[in-house]
């Protein structure tokens, strides 16, 4: 008896949904390292951009991985591995050749010590998604999440390019404040807002969709303003 032929596949169906997550996460990783190239030009309004372009990138990797149910153990610890880089080394050599670098080796600690509190805080997330989660972490953070982190330490980088004339700031006393504080965020245990277990019910998708295009077009017109605002909410939201 004639046995069905195998349709010759180059890459199986359940290898292929793991594939485009973990490309996306190689992605960032290349956006991360590419804002460091910026920062040695000192093309610093490119480098906060990436940052932010690996921010979105993160948020999408890990919610697509899911979706399509192409999560896999390599996707958590590659997650992890970018989000070192990204958010971690990338910030940090930004915020040196922009600021710290002028306060010498006090300036080069406040990188290290960084660095470090990224690294235990993405060190205690995965030992943490491996134990049973409380019902009150379901829509929490421990700590400020690692592309949160990132962001905020840029914050006085991007004051100075957001064209906001406020306060007349002194950035070699405020950058190593923002970094000391920053470091403490990322491996404390205060609960910081998640947005993955949120529901949209059906009636409010239209409304979310506009909230989604006027949110980008806000940050494509007034790119620096708009990450100065909503970095501000989101300290605000922490107490």
């Amino acid at each position: 008896m004639e046995q069905p032929k195998k349709n010759f596949e180059l890459v199986s169906d359940k290898k292929t949904r793991v594939i485009l997550p973990n490309t996306l996460t190689l992605i960032g990783v290349c956006i991360g390292l590419s804002s460091i190239k910026f920062a040695l030009d000192l093309k610093y309004e490119l480098a906060i951009i990436a940052i932010v372009f690996a921010a979105l990138i993160d948020s999408l990797d890990g919610r697509i991985a899911r979706l399509i149910k192409g999560t896999s153990k390599v996707g958590k610890e590659l997650d992890s591995l970018t989000d070192v880089i990204s958010f971690g080394v990338a910030p940090a050599f930004i915020m040196y050749f922009w600021s710290l670098n002028n306060l010498g080796k006090f300036g080069w600690l406040l990188c290290l010590i960084y660095v470090v509190c990224v690294v235990l805080r993405l060190a205690r997330f995965n030992v943490s998604t491996n134990e049973e989660p409380s019902s009150w972490k379901d829509n929490f953070f421990i700590g400020v999440p690692a592309p949160a982190g990132g962001i905020l330490v840029l914050m006085p980088l991007i004051y100075s390019l957001s064209e906001f004339e406020l306060f007349n700031i002194n950035f070699e006393l405020i950058v190593p404040i923002f970094f000391a504080i920053t470091s403490f965020l990322l491996i404390s245990k205060i609960p910081t807002y998640s947005l993955k277990k949120i529901i949209v019910p059906r009636a409010m998708t239209i409304f979310l969709l506009f909230s989604i295009v006027l949110f980008f077009g806000l940050l494509l017109i007034y790119t620096f303003k708009m990450i100065i605002l909503f970095s501000l909410i989101y300290l605000c939201f922490i107490p």
